[in-house]
């Protein structure tokens, strides 16, 4: 059997993902955060990629009970979206992932069409090998407060029910699924503007917190401008990313070593 070469973390690989991926071990990575270049709608310097066997390595690298978020949209072509986002979800059920949550990235600044209602949205799949190990829920304020007053109902010493303490109202509950951030820009550095499609690190960071828990690996196959990294490097997550261009590696480099400046 090949042996494995030693697989370099925190760090961004510049080559095919199918390369990096070839030198992990199995069940190695806790979370991938990550958005394809879909539908040729950018060049992304001209490079292209096999989606069927990048699923297949993600299902074979991802530990049991990681999780896969595929954030993901359909191109317009001759008045019919491409589907390609379903295609793609139904075959990394294929490969053995569960289709945890079919979530809504739904953005501040939508494009602009005249010709159907305002398309302001992508979707991010959560797949999840086997059982979900890691849920660290975002929490938000309820936008309706309970002015109930409910009494706690207990017991007295002879086992007689007696009104008791107020229940203590819950102001907080977990985030919906659909989740509206700011499109492009809305980075804290101007570095990552050299790419054509910024990953919003507001997105990429919130599904790290939920998802994964410190000290553990993030993967981004398609690492583009160095977002995920950069989130995963503030929650203190490891890491590790593939990008087949140079121009883009150098760009995420470049944004790492600053977090890391600002840091200590």
């Amino acid at each position: 059997m090949m042996m494995m070469m030693e697989m370099m973390i925190n760090k961004t690989h510049n080559e095919n993902c199918l390369d990096t991926m070839a030198r992990m071990e199995d069940n190695f990575i806790d979370l991938t955060v990550t958005s394809p270049p879909y539908d040729n709608l950018r060049t992304y310097k001209g490079y292209s990629f096999d989606f069927e066997s990048i699923a297949k390595e993600l299902f074979r690298v991802t530990k049991e009970g990681g999780v896969v978020v595929w954030v993901v949209g359909d191109k317009t072509q001759k008045g019919s979206e491409s589907g390609t986002s379903f295609k793609q979800a139904l075959y990394f059920k294929e490969c053995g992932f569960k289709l945890h949550d079919t979530m809504i990235y739904q953005k501040a600044v939508p494009p602009m069409n005249d010709r159907r209602y305002q398309h302001n949205f992508e979707y991010m799949f959560v797949f999840v090998k086997g059982r979900l190990k890691t849920f660290n829920p975002i929490m938000i304020e309820k936008k309706y407060k309970d002015k109930r007053t409910n009494k706690n109902f207990h017991r007295d010493e002879s086992g007689i029910f007696v009104k008791g303490f107020s229940k203590p109202k819950q102001t907080l509950k977990i985030k919906e699924n659909v989740w509206n951030i700011f499109a492009g820009g809305g980075n804290s550095d101007k570095i990552a503007s050299n790419h054509p499609a910024i990953f919003p690190e507001q997105l990429a960071n919130d599904h790290i917190i939920s998802w994964s828990n410190e000290n553990e690996l993030v993967y981004d196959c398609f690492m583009g401008s160095g977002t995920t990294a950069k989130m995963a490097k503030l929650n203190n997550r490891n890491w590790i990313g593939s990008e087949m261009s140079e121009e883009y590696c150098e760009i995420a480099t470049e944004r790492i070593k600053e977090t890391e400046l600002k840091l200590f």
